[in-house]
């Protein structure tokens, strides 16, 4: 059994010593306890699972701490993917609901499995996600004040469960300031992807993750028999012409983890009932 896990991106020259311990510590505690979650659940529901604990974290941006667009109004997005049925659901700019990732789920047993806007907030309420304002002050501070965020907030999850299964789950709050309707990648295929040989979650500047479709690219390499290694090398070095933004957490149905970054520093951490790992 594996896990790993992201929260986004830290930049040393905006965020302070005190944050980033924080940080490391958060993703200890939720790396391990999803751990022990999965030694009972299937990697699609540990997914999920540690997914939450990461939107309820307002040191993320995912859930509670969002972002705030440039209307004022905070909407998320956050997808599921099953690697062995190869089902992916989501939603897309939805609004006021604590956990996004629980009504991607939850939208897994519907044919239509990716709602966006006011369709998928209208399906959490019928289906009894209670309104919740993810709003924080250091956002409507942020917002306020007109400061604009580098954009690379999001939490995702990569599992390998005890019978060998992958799932993958992604979360963002986006990247603030945006357009009003603007897409990221956490609730498509090339931000969160898996099948029966690899799972992939993204974190970074949505545009440049769609323009590369980074996860499906590594997902589908390592498929036709790339290592994971080799697999993300030729997919970051497709970054490179345009500078893409872009940090993947993933792991192969061997039991390799891996994670890569274009850019300095993606914050993550993995654990494998013996070996506990975080960004540094």
């Amino acid at each position: 059994m594996k896990i790993i896990i992201h929260g986004g991106f830290f930049s040393e020259s905006s965020t302070n010593h005190e944050t980033k311990v924080a940080k490391q510590n958060a993703l200890e505690h939720i790396v391990k306890d999803s751990y022990d979650f999965l030694k009972t659940h299937s990697a699609l529901e540990t997914v999920v699972y540690a997914v939450s604990l990461l939107e309820d974290d307002e040191l993320f941006n995912a859930g509670i701490g969002s972002q705030i667009q440039s209307d004022g109004k905070i909407r998320m997005s956050a997808a599921v993917m099953d690697g062995e049925t190869q089902k992916m659901s989501g939603v897309i700019n939805i609004e006021e609901v604590k956990n996004p990732v629980q009504v991607a789920q939850k939208l897994m047993q519907y044919d239509d499995r990716i709602l966006g806007g006011s369709g998928a907030t209208n399906f959490a309420r019928h289906h009894n996600f209670e309104a919740f304002s993810t709003e924080i002050p250091q956002r409507r501070a942020e917002y306020e004040a007109k400061l604009k965020s580098l954009g690379t907030g999001t939490v995702g999850c990569v599992v390998l469960d005890s019978n060998g299964k992958i799932a993958v789950a992604t979360s963002t709050g986006g990247k603030g300031f945006e357009f009003p309707g603007r897409i990221s990648d956490s609730a498509t295929v090339a931000g969160n992807y898996a099948n029966e040989f690899c799972g992939v979650s993204l974190t970074g500047v949505g545009e440049d993750i769609v323009s590369n479709a980074t996860a499906t690219k590594i997902v589908t390499r390592v498929t036709d028999g790339f290592t994971l290694e080799n697999a993300f090398e030729k997919t970051f070095n497709e970054l490179k012409p345009y500078d893409g933004f872009a940090g993947a957490i993933a792991i192969d149905s061997h039991g390799n983890m891996f994670h890569q970054d274009s850019h300095p520093s993606m914050v993550f951490a993995s654990f494998d009932g013996d070996t506990f790992e975080v960004f540094d």
